[in-house]
């Protein structure tokens, strides 16, 4: 799994620094999903290896225009493109109407199916490999975070247990790596938990939306293996920050070292910081969460599995 930060601004791109979008590839077969989709996303994808007949799934974390003006036209854009399937699309109320109207209005016609879900707090989807949660923030609008969760992948075979144990490779391999028990020929019964190790553990994504320090984060963000979190502003404009519905960067520590998150990293960052002066920032938050990184456009961040117990 990994990230891939398309904008990293709050409000207006800068030179250098778009506004809100992250994609989450999903494995090496090169579909992802992506959060928030700011004016020029899709200029952003042409600059990574993601392809846009790839995208699976969009989530909206709230209908600020800094994080949705993109959508028509990447919409619109991805029905020129071969191979290109249904795509599902998750968002607060009001997120239909615009997109419905957007695309009315403009004549687009998509030739693909797009599914539109207005989300509340909640399980939003359900799938064989995949969790993903939502809640609703703390902002001037209805903002919402998302928390992706991998499911348990089966452990490993223990091969060489196996050949100890005179088990032919082939179907029996099979059989016990599903959790079935298997019998010999000579009658003897290899148990599926013996021949195989413990189950590999999932990973924990969060993803929020613009939001002031609020309970729905830290539950949202909970042993997370990557907390992904808008820090605005720097810690000094704490008062500015809660004003508006923004965090700063104690702000997100705070909710990082609460919800006992492994990685931090900061995001949504004011105009007003130079690309410079983001590892100011990282820094401040740092004397809270030791694990925190600030995003950078186009940078990649690899979400490893945690290690096992």
């Amino acid at each position: 799994m990994e990230l891939t930060f398309l904008g990293t601004a709050a409000g207006r791109p800068m030179k250098g620094r778009n506004v809100s979008a992250v994609a989450l590839q999903l494995s090496q077969s090169g579909q992802f999903w992506l959060f928030d989709c700011g004016e020029a996303t899709q200029h952003q994808l042409l600059k990574t290896s993601l392809k846009l007949n790839k995208l699976d799934r969009i989530f909206i974390t709230h209908m600020h225009g800094d994080h949705v003006f993109g959508l028509p036209g990447l919409l619109s854009t991805r029905s020129f493109l071969e191979g290109t399937g249904p795509l599902t699309l998750y968002g607060p109320p009001g997120i239909r109407e615009y997109l419905e109207m957007a695309l009315r209005l403009t004549g687009t016609n998509l030739n693909y199916e797009l599914h539109i879900h207005e989300v509340a707090d909640g399980t939003i989807l359900d799938t064989d490999a995949y969790t993903v949660e939502t809640a609703l923030l703390d902002h001037r609008i209805a903002s919402y975070g998302y928390r992706v969760t991998e499911k348990p992948k089966p452990g490993r075979l223990l091969v060489e247990l196996l050949k100890e144990l005179n088990v032919p490779s082939g179907p029996l391999y099979g059989q016990l790596k599903r959790g079935e028990d298997v019998v010999l020929e000579d009658g003897t019964i290899v148990a599926a938990s013996q021949a195989t190790a413990p189950p590999e553990q999932g990973r924990i994504i969060t993803i929020l939306g613009d939001t002031a320090p609020c309970r729905n984060a830290v539950v949202l963000a909970r042993q997370a293996d990557v907390l992904v979190h808008e820090a605005t502003f720097s810690a000094e404009l704490a008062e500015k920050a809660i004003k508006y519905g923004h965090s700063t960067t104690h702000h997100a520590a705070e909710t990082a070292r609460e919800a006992k998150a492994r990685q931090l990293i900061l995001t949504h960052f004011s105009t007003r910081y130079k690309e410079e002066e983001l590892s100011e920032l990282a820094a401040e938050a740092r004397t809270i969460f030791e694990q925190t990184s600030a995003a950078v456009d186009l940078r990649n961040v690899t979400v490893t599995p945690p290690k096992q117990v």
